[in-house]
């Protein structure tokens, strides 16, 4: 299987974050994706560089404004007295109230920052952007006839909205991928397996019938982003029926996951999608640092295996997986699990 990875995103570094009220260098780090390019490099796979696919792709999905500030913000933050070198927010509109976009660049800050988990510095825009051509020059590459392709994107994209970064996240690239294979394929599916609910994505495609959006995630009464990722959420309007959370309790194990996926597995065969993609969190894990579900290694290659099954054209977008020793493994034992079973 393809790998395709860029280096740009060696320069995105964020340095703050701030959780239960406490300062923390941010968890989002290079050496993530050192970790799984070294993997997958030993493990046999082609690692390929993105060609730059323009605006288009990115602009799909997210707003005008929005990109404009993401590309835009740092310079400008430097600009104000007493500025940090990382953009942090420091207030957020309050939910189900009027909300005038705001002129003041920390007032846009707040309403384009979601979370304390996405601090913007000097390269994070070249970065996100860049992470965005690996998904969709995968997706191009699954076009072309490619049977399945993994974009080891850094930062990930599954928690960004259309308008607002998110828990480490910036472009949304899974939904950028299904995007892209939508200019070939009526309907796309998106499978989630990051352990945290894909709330950006689920958020983009709400009220979309075109493109089906499946996560299994630990159950949001324990785990962030707490807000979204209950089973009772379907989508809206035109997108009614055509968004599938099943939330796991904490410490599930790999044979009880794979029964969850016994059911988006069978959504997406209903759904009769010409191509997937795959969010390939490895949070999951039984030893990843978040300690919310408990999937063992070799599990990830019976997940995939399973995904694989599904006899689609598939692109695998990297997500989530804290910093550990066993986020290399993890990825190689999933995408050794897809490709035994394809």
């Amino acid at each position: 299987m393809n790998v395709i990875y860029s280096d740009t995103h060696l320069r995105h570094d964020p340095q703050r974050f701030i959780v239960r009220g406490r300062l923390k260098r941010s968890n989002e780090r290079p050496e993530r994706a050192a970790l799984l390019l070294a993997a997958a490099r030993a493990a046999g796979h082609p690692i390929l560089t993105p060609a730059d696919h323009g605006a288009a792709p990115r602009a799909a999905i997210h707003t005008p404004e929005y990109l404009m500030f993401l590309e835009t913000v740092w310079e400008r933050w430097q600009a104000l007295d007493d500025a940090s070198d990382e953009v942090m927010p420091n207030i957020h509109p309050f939910p189900g109230q009027p909300a005038t976009y705001p002129d003041s660049l920390v007032g846009r800050a707040g309403y384009h920052l979601g979370d304390m988990a996405c601090s913007v510095g000097r390269d994070t825009w070249h970065a996100a952007v860049w992470s965005a051509h690996a998904a969709t020059e995968a997706a191009q590459q699954v076009l072309d006839g490619e049977a399945a392709v993994y974009a080891l994107c850094r930062p990930p994209g599954h928690h960004a909205y259309a308008d607002r970064a998110n828990g480490f996240t910036y472009l949304n690239n899974a939904a950028i991928a299904a995007q892209h294979l939508r200019q070939r394929h009526a309907r796309v599916a998106i499978l989630d397996i990051d352990v945290h609910h894909g709330n950006g994505t689920q958020g983009i495609f709400w009220h979309r019938p075109d493109v089906l959006t499946v996560s299994l995630h630990g159950d949001p009464h324990f785990c962030t982003p707490f807000f979204t990722g209950h089973a009772h959420e379907r989508g809206a309007g035109a997108g009614l029926g055509y968004n599938l959370n099943l939330p796991l309790a904490k410490g599930s194990d790999t044979d009880t996951y794979l029964l969850a996926l016994d059911r988006a597995c069978e959504a997406v065969r209903a759904y009769a999608p010409g191509a997937l993609v795959v969010a390939l969190g490895l949070d999951a894990h039984e030893r990843d640092p978040y300690q919310a579900l408990a999937v063992s290694t070799a599990g990830f290659a019976r997940i995939t295996g399973a995904i694989a099954r599904l006899g689609l054209p598939t692109v695998l977008v990297q997500e989530g997986g804290y910093l550990s020793a066993d986020l290399g493994p993890n990825l190689v034992s999933a995408l050794a699990g897809f490709e035994a079973a394809a």
